[in-house]
């Protein structure tokens, strides 16, 4: 399951992570983010173990989600050793995802 990733815990979560880390930036009245919500579920079973996987609410949480230029949502960002290596604006079939993530591993 996808973790929930606030301001408060961004840092520890994603820039501290010695693992590749997806992060998916969403909000609740989003219908292209109600899309892609499963499929970042599926991510994160599906990498289990070898990648972190999570979700920032952009209404509940802003400090990153500006800080990184998310304009559009959804938004989905790859970091590795806490820097941005990928970013895909919108929805997108599972594999370019699943691609993106097996080009780190």
């Amino acid at each position: 399951m996808a973790l929930e990733i606030t301001d408060a815990t961004f840092e520890e979560v994603v820039l501290k992570s010695d693992k590749p880390v997806v992060v998916d930036f969403w909000a609740e009245w989003c219908g292209p983010c109600k899309m892609l919500g499963p499929v970042i579920e599926e991510l994160s079973g599906d990498f289990d173990g070898k990648v972190v996987v999570g979700k920032v609410d952009v209404d509940a949480n802003q400090d990153f989600a500006s800080q990184y230029g998310v304009r559009s949502i959804p938004t989905v960002l790859i970091f590795q050793n806490g820097e941005i290596v990928g970013r895909q604006v919108g929805v997108a079939p599972k594999q370019t995802y699943a691609d993106a993530i097996n080009a780190l591993l």
